[in-house]
Formats: C-alpha cells, structure tokens, sequence
C-alpha cells in the first residue's frame, strides 16, 4: 500500500545531484504561471544562470539581483510529482534552502474573497509524492505559515490561514470529499502543497507558499470566477509575483 512506501532503511536508485559550484542565490521561487513568467522576464532585469531538462522540454532559471540580494526564479510544472522534481533537479543547478512557490487553488469557503491570499497551515495527503518523503499521515504540517502570515500581516495584504486540500485528481474532487475536508478545516483544494513540504523537509529545505483564492467549490455548481480573459485576481495576476518577491526579501531580512 502506498501508506507503507516510505522507506529510509535503504539508499535510493537515483539521487539528485548536489553540485556545490552552483551559483549561490539568497530564495528561489518558483511560479505556475507562464503570464507570470513573460511578465518578470519583460519588467525585471533577469539573466539565465541554469537549466532544468526533462523529456517535455528545458525549463530555464533566472537570477534577478536585488538591493545586495539574489534571487533564482522559474516555471515550475503542475501537480506533486513534476513540481518536486523540479526542485530536486534545480539542486544541481542553484545553490539555496529557501523556495518561495505560489500559485492558484480552488476555495472550499464561500465566504473567501476572490483573490484574496491563503496561507495553508498543514495539508492533507490525497496524493503520491508525500508518502515517498515522509512517513505516512493524514496531514503535514507546513512549517513556515506563520512567517508568511506575519508578512502579509505587517505589509497590509488581506490573507486567510487554514488547512489545504492536496490532490492528484481535481476531476475527482467529489461532493463528499469535498465535504469532509471542508468540515475538517481545509480552506483550499490545490495539487503540490503536500508533496513539497514532505520533500523539503526531507531535503532540509524551507518552504514558504501561499495560494491565491480561485474557483469556487463551496457553491450550488462549480463556479470558476472569472471571466474569459481575466487576469486581475487569478493565478495569473502579476500582482503576486510582487507579494512573492517581497515574501522572498522578507525571508532574508530576518
């Protein structure tokens, strides 16, 4: 059974590969969105310093230098295996423990307001990645919430803490389940959250993450709130890769 799948008696196969000469950069972070990207490589002064390759294709990662801090940035993929893998490949190529990842997740609470930040506090297991990095368990804790939460705080951005919802299958989030982990104190639906906290803290990482508040599931009918086209309060909205960015300065100046 996966539950029983973590293993830490024996070696794996295949390692990541540490490569200590990579350039020393101060946070990484890493986005979902390909309109985020185009706008950060477009309005920031950025230059390639690695490589992420795959079968699908390279993913590049940028360096933007920042008032006497430096800063790695990239396109992550979606969903738990493929996100991880990146971050365990960008070992080879950057040099960093701390990873700023944000991006959009469904809402199970109506009373969220559209775009408005949340900040998960542990995540349920409904996915493969995690029971490979930790031992298994309904939920994990994320670990830096509070950090996150205190920079939303001190920098007025609206934020909601609470339990999130990690899924392999998001056309399998049924009515029951959703339910259940609704009633349990899940506030968001996403599709990373748990396997990149197993795995940063098996790799002595930290991770610091917020979700943007998107489609709805705690409605009579799934409603996706937007419009066609919209950018402004989405996943897209190049308004959170600034509160990413200065999550990231944050983390540094403490």
């Amino acid at each position: 059974m996966i539950t029983e799948t973590f293993d830490n008696q024996s070696a794996a196969i295949i390692n990541p590969r540490i490569n200590e000469n990579a350039p020393q950069v101060d946070v990484c972070i890493l986005t979902f969105s390909h309109v985020i990207e185009a706008f950060v490589l477009a309005n920031y002064d950025c230059r390639q310093i690695g490589v992420l390759w795959s079968a699908t294709g390279s993913i590049p990662i940028y360096c933007i230098d920042h008032k006497g801090m430096r800063f790695a940035f990239y396109k992550t993929y979606i969903g738990a295996p493929a996100c991880v893998g990146t971050v365990e490949d960008s070992l080879s190529e950057i040099r960093t423990d701390k990873y700023v990842v944000f991006g959009g997740a469904g809402c199970l609470n109506r009373e969220i307001a559209h775009g408005k930040v949340m900040i998960p506090t542990q995540a349920y297991r409904d996915e493969g990645t995690s029971y490979h990095y930790a031992p298994a368990s309904d939920y994990i804790t994320v670990r830096n919430a509070d950090i996150v939460a205190r920079f939303m705080e001190e920098n007025g951005i609206p934020y909601v803490k609470g339990g999130t919802w990690t899924t392999d299958s998001f056309y399998r989030e049924t009515v029951n389940n959703f339910e259940k982990h609704k009633a349990d104190g899940c506030i968001s639906v996403e599709m990373e959250c748990a396997a990149l906290q197993a795995m940063c803290d098996f790799r002595g990482l930290n991770l610091y993450t917020f979700f943007t508040s998107g489609d709805l599931l705690d409605a009579p009918e799934w409603d996706a709130r937007q419009k066609e086209g919209q950018v402004k309060g989405t996943q897209h909205d190049a308004g959170h890769f600034d509160i990413a960015f200065g999550l990231a300065q944050y983390i540094v100046s403490q």
